[in-house]
């Protein structure tokens, strides 16, 4: 088993930054690829960005390239995500997930292992 926290959301200005953390703790001697998603009010959960599982590929959703930067400190067992510019629509809960896909998925589904989330809000 292994178990995912997410930390460092918050209320936001159009246009700033936020990064957020997520920790691993449990069975965390076999690597996984990790993924952010996120889920705004009244719509599916939507894949946001992933690494594999040593950090050398990552993959972005077409609504957040260029703006948000997803990384990975496995000497921490902690996942990154890097969000600038961010903008209204980008307002949701994101969650951290865990697979042990070998590349990097964009379903859910594809994800054993799931944080609890943390609010972003960004206001206009």
């Amino acid at each position: 088993q292994v178990q995912l926290v997410e930390s460092g959301g918050g209320l936001v200005q159009a246009g700033g930054s936020l990064r957020l953390s997520c920790a691993a703790s449990g069975r965390t001697d076999s690597t996984y690829v990790m993924g952010w998603f996120r889920q705004a009010p009244g719509k599916e959960r939507e894949f946001v960005a992933g690494i594999s599982r040593y950090g050398r590929n990552t993959y972005y959703a077409d609504s957040v390239k260029g703006r948000f930067t997803i990384s990975r400190d496995n000497a921490k067992n902690t996942v990154y995500l890097q969000m600038n510019s961010l903008k209204p629509e980008d307002t949701a809960v994101y969650y951290c997930a865990a697979s042990n896909k070998y590349t990097i998925p964009t379903r859910d589904y594809e994800y054993a292992y799931w944080g609890q989330g943390t609010q972003v809000t960004v206001s206009s």
